[in-house]
């Protein structure tokens, strides 16, 4: 764990712990390469200005994460968390100086499609979803709660019944004639903006459309996607199961075979 390139001590990473008052991207790199790395970097840009109106720099950003990419095995789960340790919690709106913190943690063991998840519907919409936030409390707790009723991870449903997303991924649906991603407040992934673009290559049609609970469980599949873990297919949503589809395989395998862009 590094902060602008040195280690970090307790008491620079105190505003990030007490108050968690940031924005961060999470990549998987392989090899120095990265998919998606223009849209982690763009990500991190526009957080950083609507976070503390100031601009990010990012060649100062790669080069950190480079270095701390190099310094471990391949490949490597490479965070990058932007935060302000002279952050005054009375006065937020005075002068920010976000400072580059670098975490890194091995990458899971995936030489094949990662098991299907089981999703328990629950009723929560993210703060301020456009931002990739650093506090995690919601999106955890229903992960906690869904996991204590018997499901591997939570979907959310906003009040208006509409699914969104799940606590560190997006998802997506087949209908039986292409994708469908769900339409409703959510943070808009790296991967699944990815994933969107080779299916559009690959001449799926791909929509976006309000999808209600009920609704998404009476769909002809389904998958979720994050920057880790690529394409993974979900098997059930409430109990209801949800059917293997062949095209979910497809576009995991195009997904893992892209090369990703030198960090």
């Amino acid at each position: 764990m590094e902060l602008n390139g040195r280690p970090a001590t307790t008491g620079e990473l105190a505003s990030l712990a007490l108050h968690g008052y940031g924005h961060f991207t999470t990549m998987l790199v392989t090899d120095l390469r990265v998919r998606g790395l223009d849209l982690h970097m763009e990500r991190l840009s526009r957080d950083c200005r609507s976070l503390f109106g100031t601009e990010l720099d990012i060649l100062r950003v790669r080069e950190l994460a480079r270095r701390a990419a190099r310094a471990h095995a391949s490949p490597s789960v490479i965070r990058v968390t932007v935060f302000d340790p002279g952050l005054d919690l009375g006065r937020p709106a005075g002068r920010s100086l976000p400072q580059i913190l670098v975490t890194t943690r091995p990458a899971p063991a995936f030489d094949r499609l990662p098991p299907p998840l089981r999703l328990g519907v629950r009723l929560y919409t993210r703060d301020s979803p456009q931002v990739k936030g650093t506090g995690l409390f919601g999106p955890i707790r229903q992960r906690r709660a869904a996991q204590l009723d018997g499901y591997d991870d939570a979907l959310f449903s906003g009040v208006d019944g509409r699914v969104s997303e799940g606590p560190t991924w997006n998802i997506c649906f087949l209908d039986g004639e292409g994708l469908v991603w769900p339409q409703a407040p959510s943070l808009s992934g790296v991967t699944a903006r990815l994933v969107g673009g080779l299916a559009e290559e690959a001449g799926v049609r791909v929509a976006t459309r309000p999808l209600s609970a009920a609704a998404a469980a009476r769909m002809s599949g389904a998958f979720v996607t994050n920057a880790v873990t690529g394409v993974r297919p979900v098997a059930a949503i409430d109990g209801a199961r949800l059917p293997p589809a062949a095209l979910t395989n497809k576009l995991a395998a195009t997904y893992r075979d892209l090369p990703g862009d030198p960090l």
